[in-house]
């Protein structure tokens, strides 16, 4: 019956100060305290999970995470951690008239056109000239084209647009504004309400009761409502100042960047005590930070990596 009316306990002071549960956010189940065998088997499951896990993150520690490689081919290794750049446009100044034409002439329709045209070209088998049908096939590629490279210069700008969008990040012992495509993985973020989510970011601390943060992920699934992403207890009261902040040498080691936005699982190494993670502790790129006067994170993914949207 203890055992019982702490649960009961603990629920009502969750429920008090989290504002009421949101959608899409649930919490690991206990293992069984009434037993050590549980305990042990939740505790051995735990350790099995994250062993396997193969994507390290060391907070503040720029030279370490670019050391990181993996793998494209036997002879060739390419950095493991990707920028905070994102690029949506599909050619570039040289690339496009060679793709273009690779892509018009997928079109069945063109190669038949061009297959006519050749055949137009040799007298013995034609009795009309070449150009009667090359006029108006070349007049339909280039206005494709046109509208290909006008949709193409908007993808530029947007990229631009998104990539120069300033946040707030550590620099040496204090946070600077930076642009997003400066971000780096393991680089701490400072947020405040109302800003946009630039990567995706393990919470840190907030200024909220029981390490809060209020989101809007609108413009990540649609829903409007507000939902609830909670820091790690153990950061929540330590990381309390700048200087803090950039002494702040945890670890992350979780799984490989997937397309499951609403999944994640890991680990938090940080002066020799583990922390759990989940999605519940996850910003996703994109969202909006709601109700939630200033918050702190740490970059896990970012750029192509990101499971939230680029824009």
């Amino acid at each position: 019956m203890e055992v019982g009316g702490d649960i009961l306990e603990r629920a009502g002071k969750w429920t008090a100060c989290g504002k009421g549960w949101a959608a899409g956010v649930t919490l690991a189940p206990l293992p069984d305290s009434t037993t050590s065998a549980g305990s042990l088997a939740y505790g051995e499951d735990l350790e099995e999970k994250n062993s396997a896990f193969t994507w390290e993150v060391k907070a503040n520690s720029r030279t370490y995470n670019n050391q990181l490689k993996e793998k494209v081919f036997p002879c060739w290794q390419r950095k493991k951690y990707k920028g905070n750049i994102i690029h949506t446009a599909k050619y570039n100044f040289f690339s496009f008239l060679p793709l273009n034409l690779y892509e018009q002439f997928h079109r069945m329709s063109n190669v038949y056109f061009l297959f006519i045209i050749i055949l137009q070209g040799i007298p013995e088998i034609s009795t009309l000239p070449w150009f009667t049908l090359f006029a108006p096939f070349t007049c339909l590629l280039l206005i494709r084209a046109t509208r290909d490279l006008a949709d193409d210069i908007g993808r530029h700008r947007s990229d631009r647009t998104i990539n120069s969008r300033p946040c707030r990040m550590l620099v040496g012992s204090s946070f600077l504004w930076r642009k997003w495509k400066d971000l780096c993985v393991g680089d701490l973020v400072c947020l405040h309400k109302d800003n946009v989510v630039p990567a995706d970011v393990l919470l840190l601390a907030s200024t909220e009761p029981s390490s809060l943060c209020y989101v809007e992920t609108a413009d990540i699934d649609g829903e409007t409502n507000l939902k609830f992403r909670q820091a790690p207890m153990g950061t929540h009261q330590a990381l309390t100042s700048e200087r803090m902040m950039a002494s702040f040498q945890g670890t992350v080691v979780c799984e490989e960047p997937n397309s499951q936005m609403h999944h994640f699982l890991g680990c938090l190494q940080w002066e020799g005590k583990k922390y759990s993670l989940g999605s519940g502790n996850i910003l996703l790129r994109g969202c909006k930070i709601r109700n939630t006067d200033t918050c702190y994170g740490l970059v896990i993914y970012a750029g192509t990596t990101a499971l939230g949207p680029a824009a």
